[in-house]
C-alpha cells in the first residue's frame, strides 16, 4: 500500500483564486478592499517568513495588508494601544498577532484585547465559546484548514475514530470541536498519554500537531488510515519536516499530508477567508 497525497498547496491556490474573484466583485459595492493588520514583535526569523507570506498573499487576492512590526523589547501597553486603534479603524477587518511573542509579553492578554469580530485567528474567548456551542463565528485558521482539506477529498467523518496528538489551543482543542460537529468520535492524546502507539493505531484519522519530528512512526498508524501532519520542524540542515515519519507512514496510510505543502498553505488561506468574512459584515 502507498498513500494518496492530500495536496493542501493546490487547494489553497484554488481557494485564494476564488477569493480574489469575490473580492473584486464586492469591492465595487463596498467601496473599499478588505484589510488585514498583522502585528509582529521582535525579529524571530520564522515569524518574519510567515508574516511576509501572509502579506504577499493579501496582495495576491486584492486585500490590503497593514504590517505593524515592533522591536523585541517593546512594552505591552504600546502593543495593546495599537490593537485598540486597529479595533476602531474602519479600514481594518482582521487583526492577527503573530505568535510567539517575546517572553516579557503576555500573549493571552494581548489576544483578548482584539475585538472578537476582527479576531481572524479565532483565539478570542468569544469565538472559542461560539465554537464550543457550534454557533457561527471566526474559527482558528489551522484547524479550519484541516477541515477544508478533509472536505475537499471527501474524507468521511461521520462515526469515524479520530485521534489528535496535541492539545494546544491553536490546533488540538479547536480541531476536536470542529470534528465533533461532524459526528466524529474524537480522542485527544498528548505527552502524558499512556501507550500512545496503541491509541494512535486505533485511529481511522490521525492528526499529529506536537512539533516533534519523527514522532509518528509506521507502527503507530492503522493500515489505511488518513494521516494529517500539522507539525512544522526545521532540521539542522534547514530541511522542513512534520511530526510524522513521512516515508514510512506513506507505505501504511491511505491518505497523508506532506510537509511542506500540506496544512501550512491552508492556514494562510483560512486567515484571508476569515478576514473576508469579517469584511462582508463590517464594511
Amino acid at each position: 500500500m502507498s498513500a494518496k497525497i492530500l495536496d493542501g498547496k493546490t487547494l489553497a491556490k484554488k481557494i485564494l483564486s476564488e477569493l480574489a474573484k469575490e473580492i473584486e466583485q464586492i469591492r465595487l459595492i463596498k467601496g473599499r478592499s478588505p484589510g488585514l493588520a498583522v502585528l509582529m514583535v521582535g525579529d524571530n526569523p520564522a515569524s518574519a517568513v510567515y508574516v511576509n507570506n501572509k502579506e504577499r498573499s493579501c496582495l495576491g487576492v486584492g486585500m490590503n495588508s497593514y504590517g505593524n512590526h515592533f522591536p523585541g523589547d517593546i512594552d505591552q501597553s504600546i502593543v495593546i494601544e495599537e490593537i485598540e486603534k486597529l479595533n476602531q479603524d474602519p479600514k481594518v477587518d482582521g487583526i492577527l498577532l503573530q505568535l510567539p511573542v517575546p517572553a516579557h509579553l503576555n500573549a493571552t492578554e494581548i489576544l483578548y484585547r482584539i475585538a472578537p469580530n476582527k479576531d481572524v485567528d479565532g483565539l478570542h474567548p468569544v469565538n472559542l465559546g461560539k465554537l464550543v456551542r457550534a454557533e457561527e463565528g471566526l474559527r482558528s485558521c489551522t484547524p479550519l484548514g484541516v477541515m477544508k482539506l478533509l472536505e475537499e477529498y471527501d474524507i468521511e467523518l461521520d462515526g469515524k475514530r479520530v485521534v489528535i496528538v496535541g492539545r494546544s489551543i491553536l490546533v488540538g482543542k479547536p480541531l476536536s470541536l470542529m470534528l465533533l460537529e461532524k459526528n466524529a468520535t474524537v480522542t485527544i492524546a498528548h505527552s502524558r498519554t499512556a501507550n500512545l502507539s496503541e491509541v494512535t493505531a486505533n485511529a481511522d484519522i490521525l492528526v499529529a500537531a506536537v512539533g516533534r519530528s519523527g514522532l509518528i512512526t509506521p507502527s503507530m498508524v492503522k493500515p489505511g488510515a488518513v494521516v494529517i501532519d500539522v507539525g512544522i520542524n526545521r532540521l539542522s540542515d534547514g530541511t522542513l519536516v512534520g511530526d510524522i515519519d513521512f516515508a514510512g507512514v506513506f507505505q501504511v496510510a491511505n491518505y497523508i499530508t506532506p510537509v511542506p505543502g500540506g496544512v501550512g498553505p491552508l492556514t494562510v488561506a483560512m486567515l484571508l477567508l476569515n478576514t473576508f468574512s469579517s469584511y462582508k459584515i463590517l464594511a
